[in-house]
Protein backbone atom coordinates (compact mmCIF):
# COMPACT_ATOMS: atom_id res chain seq x y z
CA UNK A 1 0.00 0.00 0.00
CA UNK A 2 1.32 3.31 -1.22
CA UNK A 3 -0.33 7.09 -0.20
CA UNK A 4 -0.78 9.44 -3.04
CA UNK A 5 -2.39 12.53 -3.91
CA UNK A 6 -4.86 11.33 -6.24
CA UNK A 7 -6.82 14.95 -7.23
CA UNK A 8 -6.16 18.57 -6.22
CA UNK A 9 -7.82 22.00 -6.73
CA UNK A 10 -7.26 25.55 -6.17
CA UNK A 11 -8.98 28.79 -6.10
CA UNK A 12 -7.03 32.14 -7.21
CA UNK A 13 -9.19 34.80 -6.43
CA UNK A 14 -10.04 36.99 -9.12
CA UNK A 15 -9.18 40.51 -7.68
CA UNK A 16 -5.77 41.57 -8.65
CA UNK A 17 -3.47 44.57 -7.04
CA UNK A 18 -0.44 45.07 -8.22
CA UNK A 19 2.57 47.18 -7.15
CA UNK A 20 1.22 50.30 -8.00
CA UNK A 21 -2.11 49.98 -6.06
CA UNK A 22 0.46 50.96 -3.35
CA UNK A 23 1.15 54.19 -4.46
CA UNK A 24 -1.39 55.96 -2.27
CA UNK A 25 -0.54 54.51 0.70
CA UNK A 26 0.44 55.89 3.88
CA UNK A 27 3.31 54.01 5.03
CA UNK A 28 4.94 54.52 8.49
CA UNK A 29 7.80 53.26 10.54
CA UNK A 30 6.78 50.85 13.69
CA UNK A 31 7.00 53.79 15.70
CA UNK A 32 4.78 56.31 13.37
CA UNK A 33 6.91 58.42 11.67
CA UNK A 34 6.47 58.59 8.37
CA UNK A 35 8.50 56.24 6.51
CA UNK A 36 11.28 58.04 4.77
CA UNK A 37 11.55 56.74 1.02
CA UNK A 38 8.56 57.95 -1.48
CA UNK A 39 6.00 54.93 -2.30
CA UNK A 40 7.77 54.30 -6.12
CA UNK A 41 11.24 53.55 -4.74
CA UNK A 42 9.48 51.66 -1.89
CA UNK A 43 7.68 49.28 -4.09
CA UNK A 44 10.59 49.03 -6.58
CA UNK A 45 12.90 48.09 -3.58
CA UNK A 46 10.18 45.28 -2.88
CA UNK A 47 10.38 43.90 -6.24
CA UNK A 48 13.14 43.52 -5.97
CA UNK A 49 13.76 41.57 -3.03
CA UNK A 50 10.39 39.76 -3.17
CA UNK A 51 9.51 39.30 -6.99
CA UNK A 52 6.30 39.99 -6.59
CA UNK A 53 4.60 42.19 -9.00
CA UNK A 54 1.06 41.86 -8.18
CA UNK A 55 -0.91 39.51 -5.57
CA UNK A 56 -4.84 38.16 -5.42
CA UNK A 57 -7.62 39.70 -3.21
CA UNK A 58 -10.70 38.00 -2.72
CA UNK A 59 -13.85 39.99 -3.44
CA UNK A 60 -15.53 41.27 -0.70
CA UNK A 61 -18.54 38.53 -0.61
CA UNK A 62 -15.78 35.75 -0.12
CA UNK A 63 -14.21 34.29 3.23
CA UNK A 64 -11.65 31.69 3.89
CA UNK A 65 -13.92 28.86 4.30
CA UNK A 66 -15.57 29.76 0.97
CA UNK A 67 -12.48 29.64 -1.48
CA UNK A 68 -11.73 26.58 0.65
CA UNK A 69 -15.03 24.97 -0.22
CA UNK A 70 -14.98 26.05 -3.69
CA UNK A 71 -11.24 24.46 -4.15
CA UNK A 72 -12.26 21.11 -1.98
CA UNK A 73 -14.84 20.74 -4.62
CA UNK A 74 -12.61 21.02 -7.48
CA UNK A 75 -10.27 18.78 -5.54
CA UNK A 76 -13.02 15.57 -5.10
CA UNK A 77 -13.94 15.80 -9.00
CA UNK A 78 -10.60 15.84 -10.03
CA UNK A 79 -9.97 12.64 -8.20
CA UNK A 80 -13.25 11.25 -9.13
CA UNK A 81 -14.52 10.01 -5.93
CA UNK A 82 -17.68 10.17 -3.81
CA UNK A 83 -16.95 13.13 -1.05
CA UNK A 84 -19.18 10.68 1.52
CA UNK A 85 -16.14 7.93 1.60
CA UNK A 86 -13.69 10.78 2.61
CA UNK A 87 -12.43 9.87 6.39
CA UNK A 88 -11.22 13.05 7.08
CA UNK A 89 -11.24 16.54 5.89
CA UNK A 90 -8.35 18.92 7.35
CA UNK A 91 -7.82 22.19 7.09
CA UNK A 92 -5.09 24.52 7.44
CA UNK A 93 -5.78 28.38 7.90
CA UNK A 94 -4.60 30.72 10.41
CA UNK A 95 -6.53 33.66 10.64
CA UNK A 96 -10.28 31.77 10.28
CA UNK A 97 -13.13 33.86 8.93
CA UNK A 98 -12.40 37.24 8.84
CA UNK A 99 -15.43 39.24 6.75
CA UNK A 100 -14.48 42.34 4.77
CA UNK A 101 -14.23 44.98 7.62
CA UNK A 102 -14.88 43.02 10.75
CA UNK A 103 -11.82 43.39 13.49
CA UNK A 104 -12.73 39.49 14.69
CA UNK A 105 -12.04 36.41 13.53
CA UNK A 106 -14.58 33.54 13.32
CA UNK A 107 -13.71 30.02 13.93
CA UNK A 108 -17.06 28.78 15.29
CA UNK A 109 -17.75 26.26 13.67
CA UNK A 110 -14.73 25.05 12.34
CA UNK A 111 -13.44 26.27 8.68
CA UNK A 112 -13.11 22.08 8.24
CA UNK A 113 -16.86 21.67 9.51
CA UNK A 114 -18.25 25.10 7.10
CA UNK A 115 -16.88 23.15 4.44
CA UNK A 116 -18.38 19.87 5.23
CA UNK A 117 -21.36 21.26 5.39
CA UNK A 118 -21.18 23.29 2.34
CA UNK A 119 -20.64 19.89 0.64
CA UNK A 120 -23.07 18.53 1.56
CA UNK A 121 -21.49 15.46 3.08
CA UNK A 122 -23.62 13.44 5.34
CA UNK A 123 -21.61 10.78 6.56
CA UNK A 124 -20.72 11.51 10.14
CA UNK A 125 -17.62 9.66 10.31
CA UNK A 126 -15.83 12.10 8.14
CA UNK A 127 -14.31 13.90 10.69
CA UNK A 128 -13.57 17.52 10.48
CA UNK A 129 -11.02 19.43 11.81
CA UNK A 130 -8.85 22.79 11.48
CA UNK A 131 -5.29 23.01 12.11
CA UNK A 132 -2.83 26.07 12.94
CA UNK A 133 0.62 25.88 11.69
CA UNK A 134 1.66 28.85 9.83
CA UNK A 135 2.67 28.94 6.44
CA UNK A 136 3.35 24.94 6.48
CA UNK A 137 0.21 24.11 7.47
CA UNK A 138 -1.06 22.36 3.84
CA UNK A 139 2.51 20.30 4.16
CA UNK A 140 1.77 18.93 7.62
CA UNK A 141 -2.08 18.08 7.11
CA UNK A 142 -0.66 16.12 4.60
CA UNK A 143 1.51 14.29 6.90
CA UNK A 144 -1.36 14.04 9.36
CA UNK A 145 -3.44 12.54 6.30
CA UNK A 146 -0.62 10.27 5.54
CA UNK A 147 -0.26 9.30 9.26
CA UNK A 148 -3.89 8.21 9.55
CA UNK A 149 -3.65 6.10 6.80
CA UNK A 150 -0.37 4.25 7.59
CA UNK A 151 -2.02 3.88 11.22
CA UNK A 152 -4.90 2.09 9.28
CA UNK A 153 -7.39 4.93 10.67
CA UNK A 154 -8.33 6.08 7.50
CA UNK A 155 -8.31 5.44 3.31
CA UNK A 156 -8.93 9.11 1.89
CA UNK A 157 -8.62 12.39 3.28
CA UNK A 158 -8.97 16.15 1.84
CA UNK A 159 -6.52 18.79 3.04
CA UNK A 160 -6.91 22.44 2.54
CA UNK A 161 -4.85 24.99 2.60
CA UNK A 162 -7.00 28.46 2.61
CA UNK A 163 -6.06 32.06 4.03
CA UNK A 164 -7.14 35.34 3.11
CA UNK A 165 -4.61 37.56 4.84
CA UNK A 166 -5.49 40.67 3.10
CA UNK A 167 -8.12 41.08 6.09
CA UNK A 168 -5.57 40.79 8.81
CA UNK A 169 -3.06 43.54 7.14
CA UNK A 170 -1.69 46.56 8.43
CA UNK A 171 -1.78 48.99 5.55
CA UNK A 172 0.58 51.19 6.60
CA UNK A 173 3.11 48.20 7.11
CA UNK A 174 5.12 47.55 3.97
CA UNK A 175 5.37 44.05 4.76
CA UNK A 176 1.34 44.35 4.11
CA UNK A 177 2.36 44.21 0.31
CA UNK A 178 3.68 40.88 0.35
CA UNK A 179 0.35 38.70 1.59
CA UNK A 180 -2.37 37.95 -0.75
CA UNK A 181 -5.29 35.22 -0.99
CA UNK A 182 -6.00 31.51 -2.42
CA UNK A 183 -6.95 28.19 -1.68
CA UNK A 184 -5.63 25.04 -2.64
CA UNK A 185 -6.79 21.12 -1.95
CA UNK A 186 -5.70 17.77 -2.61
CA UNK A 187 -7.19 14.47 -1.72
CA UNK A 188 -4.59 12.01 -0.02
CA UNK A 189 -5.84 8.08 -0.32
CA UNK A 190 -4.10 4.74 -0.61
CA UNK A 191 -3.13 3.28 -3.49
CA UNK A 192 -1.83 0.40 -5.14
CA UNK A 193 -0.15 2.37 -7.55
CA UNK A 194 4.01 3.70 -7.25
CA UNK A 195 5.41 6.23 -5.54
CA UNK A 196 3.41 8.28 -3.56
CA UNK A 197 4.64 9.69 0.19
CA UNK A 198 8.33 8.50 0.44
CA UNK A 199 9.67 10.47 3.76
CA UNK A 200 8.86 13.55 5.91
CA UNK A 201 10.28 15.62 8.16
CA UNK A 202 8.67 18.05 11.13
CA UNK A 203 10.33 20.66 13.48
CA UNK A 204 8.80 23.31 15.78
CA UNK A 205 11.67 25.95 16.80
CA UNK A 206 10.31 27.72 20.03
CA UNK A 207 13.23 28.56 22.49
CA UNK A 208 14.02 32.65 20.85
CA UNK A 209 11.74 32.09 17.64
CA UNK A 210 8.38 31.86 19.01
CA UNK A 211 7.17 35.90 18.22
CA UNK A 212 9.34 35.74 15.36
CA UNK A 213 5.08 36.26 13.74
CA UNK A 214 2.74 37.51 15.64
CA UNK A 215 -0.11 39.62 15.84
CA UNK A 216 0.46 43.59 16.43
CA UNK A 217 -1.00 47.12 16.16
CA UNK A 218 -1.38 49.33 13.35
CA UNK A 219 1.92 51.23 12.74
CA UNK A 220 -0.63 54.43 12.88
CA UNK A 221 -0.93 55.19 16.08
CA UNK A 222 -4.19 56.53 16.01
CA UNK A 223 -5.83 53.19 14.81
CA UNK A 224 -7.51 51.55 17.59
CA UNK A 225 -4.87 49.44 19.58
CA UNK A 226 -7.21 46.98 20.61
CA UNK A 227 -7.32 46.01 16.64
CA UNK A 228 -4.41 43.89 15.70
CA UNK A 229 -2.85 43.01 12.64
CA UNK A 230 -0.27 40.09 11.31
CA UNK A 231 2.97 41.59 12.12
CA UNK A 232 6.47 39.86 11.45
CA UNK A 233 10.69 39.92 11.94
CA UNK A 234 11.53 39.85 8.29
CA UNK A 235 15.48 39.83 9.05
CA UNK A 236 14.94 37.39 12.18
CA UNK A 237 12.85 34.98 9.89
CA UNK A 238 14.92 35.18 6.64
CA UNK A 239 18.05 34.42 8.80
CA UNK A 240 16.31 31.50 10.70
CA UNK A 241 14.85 29.83 7.08
CA UNK A 242 18.24 29.92 5.41
CA UNK A 243 19.71 28.52 8.23
CA UNK A 244 17.25 25.51 9.52
CA UNK A 245 15.29 25.05 6.09
CA UNK A 246 18.09 23.70 3.30
CA UNK A 247 19.03 21.61 6.56
CA UNK A 248 15.28 20.25 7.18
CA UNK A 249 15.16 19.23 3.24
CA UNK A 250 18.40 17.35 3.73
CA UNK A 251 16.92 15.24 6.20
CA UNK A 252 14.32 14.35 4.60
CA UNK A 253 15.76 13.22 1.69
CA UNK A 254 17.81 11.11 3.39
CA UNK A 255 15.12 9.76 4.97
CA UNK A 256 13.75 8.76 1.41
CA UNK A 257 16.71 6.85 0.17
CA UNK A 258 16.36 8.83 -2.77
CA UNK A 259 19.55 10.36 -4.27
CA UNK A 260 19.78 14.49 -4.51
CA UNK A 261 20.10 14.11 -8.34
CA UNK A 262 16.90 12.21 -8.66
CA UNK A 263 14.92 15.08 -7.28
CA UNK A 264 12.87 16.84 -9.96
CA UNK A 265 11.21 19.76 -8.27
CA UNK A 266 11.35 21.51 -5.21
CA UNK A 267 8.04 23.17 -4.10
CA UNK A 268 8.47 25.80 -1.78
CA UNK A 269 6.21 27.75 0.48
CA UNK A 270 6.10 31.23 -1.55
CA UNK A 271 7.07 33.51 0.43
CA UNK A 272 10.13 35.50 -1.11
CA UNK A 273 11.87 34.89 -3.80
CA UNK A 274 14.94 36.39 -2.81
CA UNK A 275 14.83 33.85 0.43
CA UNK A 276 13.39 30.85 -1.49
CA UNK A 277 16.16 31.48 -4.02
CA UNK A 278 18.96 31.68 -1.08
CA UNK A 279 17.31 28.75 0.36
CA UNK A 280 17.54 26.62 -2.91
CA UNK A 281 20.76 27.56 -2.98
CA UNK A 282 22.30 26.03 0.27
CA UNK A 283 20.18 22.53 0.03
CA UNK A 284 22.20 21.88 -2.77
CA UNK A 285 25.30 23.46 -1.89
CA UNK A 286 25.05 20.49 1.21
CA UNK A 287 25.66 17.92 -1.91
CA UNK A 288 28.14 20.32 -3.19
CA UNK A 289 25.69 20.95 -5.92
CA UNK A 290 24.11 23.87 -7.96
CA UNK A 291 20.29 23.73 -8.44
CA UNK A 292 19.65 22.38 -11.89
CA UNK A 293 17.56 25.14 -14.22
CA UNK A 294 13.90 24.74 -13.39
CA UNK A 295 13.60 22.84 -10.23
CA UNK A 296 11.90 25.54 -8.53
CA UNK A 297 8.33 26.64 -10.36
CA UNK A 298 7.76 30.14 -8.39
CA UNK A 299 3.75 31.29 -8.69
CA UNK A 300 4.96 34.34 -6.09
CA UNK A 301 5.25 37.12 -8.86
CA UNK A 302 1.40 37.05 -9.92
CA UNK A 303 -0.29 35.52 -6.18
CA UNK A 304 1.96 37.02 -4.07
CA UNK A 305 2.21 34.74 -0.24
CA UNK A 306 -1.43 33.01 0.06
CA UNK A 307 0.50 31.38 3.01
CA UNK A 308 -1.08 27.79 3.64
CA UNK A 309 -2.29 28.24 -0.08
CA UNK A 310 0.78 28.41 -1.75
CA UNK A 311 2.25 24.97 -1.84
CA UNK A 312 -1.20 23.17 -2.80
CA UNK A 313 -1.91 26.06 -5.27
CA UNK A 314 1.56 25.73 -7.01
CA UNK A 315 1.28 21.82 -7.36
CA UNK A 316 -2.45 21.93 -9.03
CA UNK A 317 -1.05 24.60 -11.43
CA UNK A 318 1.50 22.12 -12.33
CA UNK A 319 -0.37 19.22 -12.36
CA UNK A 320 -3.13 21.11 -14.64
CA UNK A 321 -0.29 22.47 -16.75
CA UNK A 322 -1.09 25.53 -15.44
CA UNK A 323 2.22 27.22 -15.14
CA UNK A 324 4.67 28.25 -17.40
CA UNK A 325 7.73 25.98 -18.55
CA UNK A 326 6.71 23.90 -15.94
CA UNK A 327 5.46 20.18 -15.84
CA UNK A 328 5.43 16.79 -13.35
CA UNK A 329 5.38 13.66 -14.85
CA UNK A 330 4.49 9.99 -13.55
CA UNK A 331 7.64 8.85 -11.24
CA UNK A 332 9.11 12.55 -10.55
CA UNK A 333 10.58 12.97 -7.74
CA UNK A 334 9.29 16.47 -5.90
CA UNK A 335 10.23 17.50 -2.80
CA UNK A 336 7.32 20.13 -1.06
CA UNK A 337 8.87 22.45 1.93
CA UNK A 338 7.93 25.12 4.37
CA UNK A 339 8.78 27.47 6.75
CA UNK A 340 6.49 29.46 8.76
CA UNK A 341 4.66 30.93 11.97
CA UNK A 342 5.47 28.81 15.25
CA UNK A 343 8.48 28.79 13.57
CA UNK A 344 7.17 25.62 12.23
CA UNK A 345 9.29 23.94 8.95
CA UNK A 346 8.45 20.81 7.30
CA UNK A 347 9.01 18.64 4.45
CA UNK A 348 7.95 15.84 2.40
CA UNK A 349 9.58 13.72 -0.58
CA UNK A 350 6.82 12.86 -3.05
CA UNK A 351 7.32 10.51 -5.95
CA UNK A 352 4.30 11.10 -8.80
Amino acid sequence: MNIKITGSGSYIPTETISNIDFAKHSFLNDDGTPFPYPNDVVAEKFLEITGIRERKYVSDDLCTSDIAFIAAKKAIEDAKIDPETLDYIILAHNFGDVKKGAIQSDILPSLATRVKHHLRIKNPKCVAYDILFGCPGWVEGVIQAYAFIKAGMAKKCLVIGAETLSRVVDMHDRDSMIYSDGAGATIVEATEEEGGILAHETATFTYDEAYYLFFGNSFNKDHDPDVRYIKMHGRKIYEFALSQVPKAMAACIEKSGVDISKVKKVLIHQANEKMDEAIIHRFFKQYKQTPPEGVMPMSIHKLGNSSVATVPTLFDLMIKGQLENQSLEKGDVILFASVGSGMNINAIVYQM
